[in-house]
């Protein structure tokens, strides 16, 4: 099961990373109530902007070499997406790079 999010609106440095982790994770859930395998999350964004105070971090992150990703597990009981709670879900082998620190644009 795939999911798809079209955004009008995106800031590449800040944004963007948290909008795919948690439309990643939302695919996940509803294929797990739906007895379904997740399959892909496909982000289309209108207007992606980089702002300036950013672009220097962003070029930092653009040279890292991408690490594996993590496995995420759920658990097995739920069968409501409503009553999910934090608890319900495990990261696995997750590996982080060092942050990148970035301020807020205004």
């Amino acid at each position: 099961m795939s999911c798809q999010m079209y955004q009008r609106s995106a800031d590449m440095g800040l944004g963007v990373p948290f909008n795919i982790a948690s439309y990643a994770l939302l695919t996940h859930m509803i294929a797990h109530v739906t007895g379904r395998k997740p399959g892909d999350f496909v982000h289309t964004i209108g207007d992606a902007h980089v702002y300036l105070n950013h672009v220097d971090a962003l070029q930092t992150q653009l040279e890292r070499t991408p690490r594996a990703f993590p496995k995420l597990q759920i658990n097995p009981d739920k069968q409501n997406i409503d009553d999910f709670v934090f608890a319900d879900f495990t990261v696995v082998g997750y590996q982080p790079h060092k942050t990148i620190k970035m301020e807020m644009a205004v």
